[in-house]
């Protein structure tokens, strides 16, 4: 699929993985819906103008997304995927110092992370579906993100590994779904990214997760995600996935 003149939307591209992805599908060419409950970087209206649209929206909300879209259409044109970022983060042990941990923690972040990203997934491919077939019968692409927590989950990962276990499981039934429309779904597993989700992390932790990188010796560049996105999108056979981005990490238990 070539990304030059086609609308996608980013959910959660108001910064990090999603506000790289906006970005680099912009230079591309693209058209960008940004469908995040915070308002993007001014320099992405700034420098590409018409080609930018957002609107405050709750990805766990039917009207919210139903509404971002269809207004994303009407000012920028069909919609032909969407990169799904949107994403809170939770750690907390299971039986800890005041006892159990929280059930509605845990419940928001499946609502957010999970049920997010499908409520998203669904609609989007819902409008995708309507326009007409492009180069080999393809419609569109989405492509979901989930964590390496979803394989390697750590202690008081319970509610974030769960939430990313699920989207990453959604990546091959959402492509065999999806496959009579001509919409390709991959998922992108990244590792430790340097983001605003992961600035809160004290410097042990950061220091002794770099310590069990073995190449490259760093934290990802959220570029290095929109690259992986970009490629998921023209590769018309990445279909049904998911691929760890982590620079060959596999986390201990802490």
């Amino acid at each position: 699929m070539q990304i030059a003149g086609q609308t996608i939307l980013v959910s959660g591209g108001s910064s990090g993985l999603g506000a790289a992805t906006a970005r680099r599908f912009l230079d591309l060419g693209a058209s960008i819906v940004i469908a995040d409950l915070a308002s993007p970087d001014e320099s992405l209206s700034d420098d590409y103008q018409s080609r930018v649209f957002h609107q405050p929206t709750n990805v766990t909300s039917e009207e919210d997304v139903r509404s971002v879209i269809a207004e994303g259409e009407n000012r920028l044109g069909p919609l032909r995927g969407a990169v799904i970022c949107a994403g809170i983060a939770h750690a907390e042990r299971v039986v800890g110092r005041d006892g159990a941990a929280s059930l509605e923690a845990f419940r928001k972040v499946i609502e957010v992370n999970l049920i997010g990203t499908f409520n998203v997934a669904r609609l989007a491919a819902e409008a995708i579906a309507r326009h007409e077939p492009m180069d080999d019968e393809e419609r569109g692409a989405i492509v979901m993100t989930a964590s390496i927590a979803a394989f390697d989950g750590q202690i008081g990962q319970s509610a974030y590994a769960a939430s990313k276990g699920g989207v990453a499981a959604l990546a091959l039934p959402l492509a065999r779904d999806l496959a009579r429309h001509g919409i390709r779904v991959n998922v992108i597993a990244p590792g430790v990214f340097e983001t605003a989700m992961f600035a809160d992390v004290s410097d042990e932790i950061r220091e002794s997760l770099i310590q069990q990188i073995p190449f490259p010796h760093r934290l990802g560049h959220a570029d290095e995600f929109a690259a992986l996105a970009q490629h998921a999108f023209e590769n018309v056979m990445l279909n049904g996935t998911t691929i760890r981005l982590d620079g060959a990490l596999r986390m201990g238990a802490k």
